[in-house]
């Protein structure tokens, strides 16, 4: 066993609205694609604030944390064991005069349609088909288990 990597766990935000998710809008060398918003829980600080301080940061808007909806693990290319613990949340507004810390990356922020979230960008793809299948009332894990680079993408 490695217990060299540190485990990072990182609380995430599924903001639904009208059929569509609001996702962080990134752009790289490789191009186009999205990304929840959130990111690192910090010492003392339970997951659903970390969810509302990070969604504030990134996207200037205010959120309600409602229940835990997915847990996915990312082993490899960072330099920690990441634990993505997604929450459902509901979306109450924009905070006015927000001063927004987003990542080196980030472009901008888009609402994605959920029927077709299998084929949008979104990562880590091992997401799309779970998020779809809650909006939709279809059964779905919660647990889905490591993010290996290169998953296939769900195109059906």
């Amino acid at each position: 066993m490695n217990t060299e990597k540190p485990i990072r766990n990182s609380a995430k935000a599924l903001i639904i609205k009208d059929g569509k998710m609001l996702a962080i809008r990134m752009c790289d060398e490789t191009g186009e694609f999205y990304l929840m918003p959130g990111g690192g829980q910090e010492s003392e600080e339970l997951l659903p604030d970390t969810v509302c301080r990070e969604v504030a940061e990134e996207l200037g808007v205010r959120v309600a944390v409602k229940d835990l909806a997915f847990v996915i693990e990312g082993m490899r290319g960072e330099r920690w064991h990441r634990v993505d613990l997604v929450f459902l949340c509901e979306y109450l507004g924009e905070i006015e005069n927000a001063s927004l810390h987003g990542d080196v990356n980030q472009i901008g922020a888009a609402w994605l349609d959920i029927a077709t979230l299998n084929r949008a960008a979104l990562y880590p793809s091992r997401l799309r088909r779970p998020i779809m299948n809650l909006y939709g009332g279809r059964p779905y894990s919660v647990y889905l288990g490591n993010e290996s680079m290169g998953d296939a993408e769900i195109v059906d």
